[in-house]
């Protein structure tokens, strides 16, 4: 005798060995013996053979309709699946009719709840519909998902993709099946979902996906300015008295924020007045006021090569850049400086100011350079100017202890981009032009801190410590510097932070209440909020420019090159600011020079490969 009996769900079927009235001891058809509850038993049969039994229940199962015995069974009660197999087949049912009922049952859960052993309920119309919709609904999208499957292994790319390709690539929706279709493939290729939608013709520029990245995550609404934002008014600041000094800018290229200037006045006995000039926004742009909110979203201008998003609209920035002819308004400072170059008085004003010219580092390096220096003299329509200005910087870095820095020997880099041309140009740190800009603002930086703190007003400080650098709401010495206390309000037009510093600092000259306080929630939210950002700024600008540097190794056909190594397998590639690890570089000490074989170079993944060649000979 055999039985047909139910086990976690499953049905089975073996042969009796033993019966012990609660239980029985089966065996299988493959020979495994094991012990059951006679409770679980649904039915015993003697035919036809066990070993062909479950054959002739699949034959009929094949056979019937879930559907019309959901519409043969009782839909208000239980029911034995005996009983609906009698009324479907008109006899009592055979063991395989009965077993093959029982399959059925079990495997429509959307038409029968299984309520007992061998005892079920029809499924309610409505749910059954809801069931059925469902199912049919799973149906399409598996064989959406197939088609979205073989199109993509073909590198086509889905019709359907192609108004979602951003959220795709960069924050995608992994319950949809356009994703889980592009995991199958990726999966199967070993690509990443950018490697397979490039393939498939969805990148067709992989700067324009790295930036779009870079947007899509930190300017959700776009980087364009909304027309209320770009029409603000922000006053002409006619009663502002009017400086005689006649200011230049120095500046790379490209900048249209213009946020300083430079001025020199003669003096009596070879005493001079240098004045340093910053734009001053502040007069405009109220705290509160929709625009500032607009430079608090931001808190930046993000800068990579041959672009910028602006922390300010145009319309903004063009009326309170310091740009040549034009009067402008303006925080000044300055300095009355002796014959040996000592600052011996300085005066803080806010005024407007003249600007007679934009100076640009490119024209301007030809004139004012160290060799035109060493020669005593240069031709430049600002060549007085300049001169006392970079002796008065040699001292100011002297007394700052800074004259032997090693960073002065660094190399910077600049990036013009011209139709997908780049062109990258090396100039070393401590150029006079450098020099100049740099010891200037962190003389009105340091100097506008000092009258902040001794005034007793917050402001926005940056300090250093055993290396590290940290904002704070409080002064403390900047060892980097060499300063006692440093705070940044030379950029106005291009960071939030100094935008708040220079209104602390207008409040002071003006002897008004100041906006901020040291406890003020806007000033700290201010500070932390900047700090996070100028971070992710900072890692996008450095991510761009090793973008550059590949497409100028491609540009240039660049197979072999030589670099420097730093440590162990991270070497510095010539000429460009690159960085890279080469794996097979052996044990070289830091500082030496060797040649690299570059290949595989991928925009998309930002990478290349590099193979050791030799050791340079010094």
């Amino acid at each position: 005798m055999n039985v047909f009996y139910e086990e976690s769900g499953t049905f089975k079927v073996g042969a009796i060995l033993t019966d012990n009235n609660t239980s029985l001891q089966i065996e299988a058809i493959h020979g495994k013996r094991s012990k059951i509850k006679s409770s679980s038993v649904l039915f015993r049969f003697a035919t036809p053979p066990l070993s062909e039994f479950m054959d002739h229940v699949q034959k009929i199962v094949n056979e019937l309709d879930p559907n019309f015995l959901w519409e043969c069974c009782s839909q208000d009660s239980e029911f034995a699946s005996d009983s609906l197999a009698t009324e479907y087949f008109g006899h009592t049912p055979t063991a395989v009719e009965s077993a093959a009922t029982l399959l059925l049952l079990q495997s429509a859960p959307k038409y029968f709840y299984k309520k007992n052993l061998g005892r079920y309920k029809a499924a309610p119309p409505d749910a059954l519909k809801a069931a059925l919709a469902s199912q049919e609904k799973k149906r399409l999208q598996a064989e959406q998902q197939a088609r979205y499957v073989e199109q993509l292994n073909r590198f086509f790319l889905p019709e359907e993709f192609k108004p979602y390709i951003a959220n795709l690539l960069y924050k995608p929706d992994k319950n949809s099946i356009a994703w889980k279709a592009l995991e199958l493939v990726c999966a199967e290729k070993k690509l990443t979902v950018a490697k397979l939608m490039e393939k498939c013709g969805a990148i067709p520029s992989t700067h324009d996906y790295h930036f779009n990245q870079f947007v899509w995550e930190y300017f959700p609404q776009g980087v364009d300015f909304d027309e209320t934002e770009s029409q603000s008014v922000f006053g002409d600041f006619i009663d502002l008295p009017v400086s005689d000094v006649k200011a230049f800018s120095i500046d790379d290229a490209s900048t249209t924020e213009i946020d300083d200037a430079f001025s020199v006045t003669p003096l009596s006995l070879g005493s001079f007045r240098i004045g340093i000039h910053i734009a001053a926004p502040a007069l405009g742009i109220d705290p509160e006021s929709m625009l500032d909110k607009v430079a608090a979203t931001r808190l930046s201008t993000v800068y990579l090569p041959g672009n910028k998003i602006t922390m300010l609209p145009e319309a903004a920035i063009n009326h309170f850049t310091l740009i040549e002819n034009r009067l402008q308004p303006a925080l000044s400072l300055y300095l009355d400086v002796s014959d040996d170059f000592t600052v011996t008085r300085s005066e803080s004003r806010i005024e407007k100011i003249k600007i007679a010219a934009n100076l640009r580092h490119n024209l301007l390096e030809q004139y004012f350079n160290e060799t035109s220096l060493s020669k005593g003299n240069f031709e430049h329509a600002f060549s007085n100017e300049l001169s006392l200005l970079w002796k008065f910087a040699c001292k100011m870095e002297n007394m700052r202890g800074k004259a032997n820095d090693t960073n002065n020997d660094k190399v910077d880099y600049s990036f013009e981009i011209v139709n997908d041309h780049v062109t990258i140009v090396e100039r070393r740190r401590g150029s006079p032009i450098d020099k100049v800009v740099s010891e200037l603002m962190i003389y009105v930086n340091t100097e506008w801190g000092r009258q902040l703190t001794a005034a007793g007003i917050a402001g926005i400080f940056r300090s250093q410590a055993n290396g590290k650098v940290k904002m704070s709401t409080s002064p403390a010495p900047h060892h980097g510097l060499g300063v006692s206390q440093y705070t940044w309000s030379s950029s106005p037009m291009r960071r939030y932070v100094d935008l708040i510093n220079q209104r602390q600092i207008v409040a002071l000259l003006r002897g008004e209440s100041p906006p901020y306080t040291r406890e003020s929630n806007d000033l700290l939210i201010a500070m932390q909020d900047f700090e996070s950002a100028y971070s992710v700024y900072n890692i996008f600008q450095r991510a761009m420019e090793r973008y550059w540097c590949l497409r100028w190794l491609l540009q240039e056909k660049i197979q072999t090159i030589n670099a420097q190594v730093i440590r162990e397998n991270l070497v510095k590639l010539d000429h460009i600011p690159l960085i890279i690890r080469v794996p097979s570089l052996p044990e070289i000490a830091p500082g030496s020079y060797i040649q690299l074989k570059l290949s595989e170079i991928d925009l998309l993944e930002r990478s290349l490969h590099a193979e050791f060649l030799r050791k340079h000979d010094m």
